[in-house]
């Protein structure tokens, strides 16, 4: 990943650099005009949450299971960038809600599941922060019950009525607004994993500060 991490660096800031310049020229969408092109940073963010909250739940359970503890500060990390990449998309999404539905919000099915999911991985950070000894299993636990919330959120649309656009837009797309989308979507992915890989070292880095302070102190 060392050997890799330089080179993405470059590719991801060149996909963020040429997007602005993708979108300008992707056509606006008939019924919302030019507020849809928040689409391209908004779906991209959700993707990566879903990600992050998928790789966070996984690493929780080698933990839980194998007691892995590496696999534990991968879990720390990516409840962290779900977070981030979930507060994104729920500023984005009111947004552009707020010019296509005339509201800020609705607390259907799908917006109000998202929102639950956020909160869980919040509750999960804090809960690692000052939850004291032991915490680290419960957090694990509340990592795979925000894990098993995504197939819900994501399908949500399309079992109930929302506001909501279905998730069969993102495939309906024309080529026009689709590689532009797809850009955007490969420049939040390449970041996050940029992310992922630099909190993982840090996590791993502490783990050894702690080690080294403990065999001190005996």
């Amino acid at each position: 990943m060392k050997r890799l991490f330089t080179p993405l660096v470059v590719m991801v800031a060149a996909m963020f650099a040429y997007a602005p310049i993708a979108i300008h020229r992707a056509p606006y969408e008939s019924t919302m005009g030019l507020v849809q092109k928040i689409f391209y940073f908004h779906v991209p963010s959700w993707i990566v949450m879903f990600t992050a909250a998928c790789i966070c739940g996984i690493s929780s359970a080698i933990f839980m299971f194998a007691g892995r503890k590496r696999a534990d500060r991968v879990a720390v990390a990516a409840a962290e960038l779900t977070v981030l990449f979930g507060l994104i998309g729920l500023i984005t999404g009111p947004l552009w809600g707020r010019k296509a539905w005339g509201v800020w919000w609705q607390w259907d099915a799908r917006l109000t599941s998202a929102l639950v999911m956020w909160l869980v991985f919040m509750a999960y950070l804090l809960l690692r922060k000052y939850g004291g000894a032991g915490s680290e299993k419960l957090s694990a636990v509340l990592a795979l019950f925000g894990m098993a919330n995504v197939p819900f959120v994501y399908w949500s649309v399309n079992v109930w009525r929302t506001v909501h656009p279905k998730t069969t837009v993102v495939m309906s797309l024309e080529p026009s607004m689709g590689w532009p989308f797809l850009l955007c979507s490969l420049a939040f992915v390449g970041l996050f994993a940029l992310l992922l890989a630099s909190r993982v070292r840090l996590e791993d880095r502490r783990a050894e500060l702690d080690e080294l302070y403990l065999s001190l102190g005996d």
